[in-house]
């Protein structure tokens, strides 16, 4: 590296930091998290389809075996047990957000959790012993790159 000084290096680096941040990355419209009393949380973020009529559904899946947890399709009937400790609530701008009162310890080890929003299906596979926390700084790392942004230009700032 003959030749290359400190300042070229740093910028180098920030360039190509920025360059992979820059790539388009698929936002998740599904999201597993358990809340600090332990209640299971599942975030929906699919946009209804105007034309249809709002309908959410939530299940999870273990195995071959898929239990419905909580729906407002008057059709589907939800296990009994799951429905009585689940609750739905609307988020804004759009979607439905699960929470699962007092059930961490009966969950499936790895476990498919689906959520369906007037036909439109999302999924996400986790295992019991790898569930996050719902706190806003693992919501933050989890979901968007500004921290990190906002680490490294603090980082490259206090080295100039």
């Amino acid at each position: 590296m003959d030749g290359c000084t400190p300042i070229m290096l740093r910028s180098l680096f920030m360039c190509g930091v920025l360059g992979v941040l820059l790539i388009p990355v698929q936002s998740q419209q599904i999201s597993v998290c358990l809340e600090d009393d332990e209640d299971l949380r599942v975030d929906c973020k699919i946009k209804p389809d105007a034309s249809k009529i709002n309908t959410y559904e939530f299940s999870w899946s273990s195995g071959s075996k898929e239990v419905l947890i909580n729906t407002n399709v008057t059709r589907l009937a939800p296990d009994t047990q799951l429905r009585e400790h689940s609750e739905v609530v609307e988020l804004e701008p759009h979607g439905y957000r699960m929470t699962l009162s007092g059930y961490k310890s009966k969950l499936p080890s790895n476990t498919t959790y689906m959520c369906k929003v007037s036909g439109q299906i999302e999924s996400i596979t986790v295992e019991r012993d790898n569930l996050v926390t719902c706190s806003a700084v693992s919501w933050a790392l989890k979901s968007s790159w500004s921290g990190v942004v906002f680490l490294l230009f603090f980082l490259y700032h206090t080295q100039s």
